[in-house]
């Protein structure tokens, strides 16, 4: 067989598409599209492109049979598909995730865009702070789009900074990391113009928990009512941000009113809030201005 090709599939069902159709099955429950998951989770375990599993009859040797069915049963258990392949895709990067991080959510991606806008507006070249980074998707999708721009990405996460790091330097971007909680930075450090965060923000107790339960609750939780680390995060950033700096924050789709009020009172102008793809408010910022502003 010429080099390059596979075993075509005969009869009216390949022993792939047969495997293909039980895991479908075995993870419906969990998964809005259980197909697409049970392909790419062998296309990973194959190391090939998705496409050849519908063309090709690939053999698998019983180990990868048994590594095949762990992860089907990890999955059907609830745990993250990202965290099973150790993958999560976001704006243009292939990052690298594990149950130390959050999974980089679609939704962050208008955090990113309302930064990229407020960085793209700078004469020169400005500083720009991601707190709160987990595994560093804010800060490397702004690192990559915009790489004229100085990023520092900062967590109180030690585990969390060794993925986000491991990540800038397989990608290749350039991004400074800070170990920090909240905006307790290191005495010297610089002012940004631009501070950006997805801090926890799910109040202890809440509904939606247990359906998160693989991924860090540091990452999620957020004291009684989802905004203690927001109201630090908005306390502390003026003494960090220059003149005219900004600070823009994702949080809850039913904490956009309160997030702004908390800027309003903290002295922050020109507040506002961007929606996510639902239309629901998802990310809200204000910029810093002082006393003689």
């Amino acid at each position: 067989m010429p080099a390059g090709t596979c075993p075509p599939v005969s009869g009216s069902e390949s022993g792939v598409s047969q495997l293909l159709a039980a895991a479908t099955l075995q993870i419906a429950a969990v998964s809005e599209q259980p197909r697409d998951e049970a392909e790419w989770l062998l296309a990973e375990l194959l190391d090939v492109d998705r496409s050849r599993l519908r063309f090709c009859d690939l053999p698998l040797t019983l180990p990868q049979r048994a590594r095949y069915q762990r992860w089907l049963a990890r999955r059907a258990a609830g745990e993250p598909f990202a965290y099973l392949t150790g993958t999560q895709p976001f704006r243009r990067l292939m990052l690298h995730v594990t149950p130390a991080v959050l999974i980089p959510r679609a939704d962050t991606e208008h955090l990113v865009e309302w930064a990229l806008q407020i960085l793209g507006s700078q004469p020169e070249p400005a500083c720009a702070l991601d707190a709160c980074t987990g595994s560093g998707c804010v800060a490397l999708a702004l690192a990559d789009e915009a790489p004229q721009h100085h990023i520092t990405a900062s967590d109180c996460s030690a585990a969390a900074l060794g993925i986000a790091r491991a990540n800038a330097e397989r990608l290749q971007l350039r991004v400074d990391f800070i170990e920090a909680d909240a905006l307790a930075l290191p005495a010297g450090t610089p002012a940004f113009h631009l501070i950006a965060a997805n801090p926890p923000y799910i109040a202890e107790g809440d509904a939606h928990l247990p359906a998160l339960r693989h991924e860090p609750l540091l990452a999620l939780v957020s004291g009684n009512d989802g905004l203690a680390l927001l109201r630090r995060l908005i306390r502390e950033a003026p003494p960090h941000l220059q003149p005219g700096g900004w600070l823009l924050l994702e949080h809850g789709h039913d904490q956009g009113e309160r997030v702004r009020a908390l800027l309003h009172a903290q002295g922050f102008a020109q507040v506002e809030t961007r929606r996510d793809f639902g239309g629901r408010e998802r990310v809200s910022g204000g910029q810093w201005r002082t006393a003689h502003d």
